[in-house]
């Protein structure tokens, strides 16, 4: 328990972190690849839709995922303050609502990773519809 203890948060935020980290880079990837994007390469609707999506699923995991990372170090914030008040003998307020609400942030953190990630990953789903009809215009079937 007491190395759950000393190494919850640093491993909860850094999952979170790595899971950031992803979804932006992917999401950076794609705003690069769209803006050198060219639909002349493209003679299948399929094989277009392939490349635009390409990556926004890992987008789409990240958002709606890292709630539950969060609410995992939530949970296992609590466990950790119940243990050591039923260990401790002694029932103190204070130190409860400490470790609840250092617990909780656990799951704050979650919700800033989640939040600009589905923000993201709209947008980018938008684009790709944009991309698609442009394509379908200039060179899809029916013309």
């Amino acid at each position: 328990m007491e190395l759950l203890k000393q190494h919850l948060d640093h491993g909860v935020f850094a999952l979170l972190g790595l899971m950031s980290f992803i979804a932006i880079t992917c999401a950076v990837e794609r705003w690069i690849y769209f803006r050198r994007f060219s639909p002349a390469e493209f003679d299948h609707p399929e094989l277009l839709k392939i490349a635009l999506t390409a990556r926004l699923t890992t987008i789409a995991s990240v958002a709606s995922n890292a709630p539950y990372v969060g609410l995992l170090g939530t949970v296992l914030g609590i466990l950790v303050t119940f243990h050591e008040i039923g260990t401790g003998g002694a029932f103190d307020t204070r130190a409860v609502m400490q470790g609840l609400a250092l617990a909780l942030k656990a799951t704050a953190l979650g919700l800033v990773v989640a939040i600009p990630s589905m923000l993201l990953y709209n947008a980018l789903v938008r684009r790709v519809e944009e991309l698609t009809a442009e394509w379908q215009a200039s060179y899809g079937v029916g013309r």
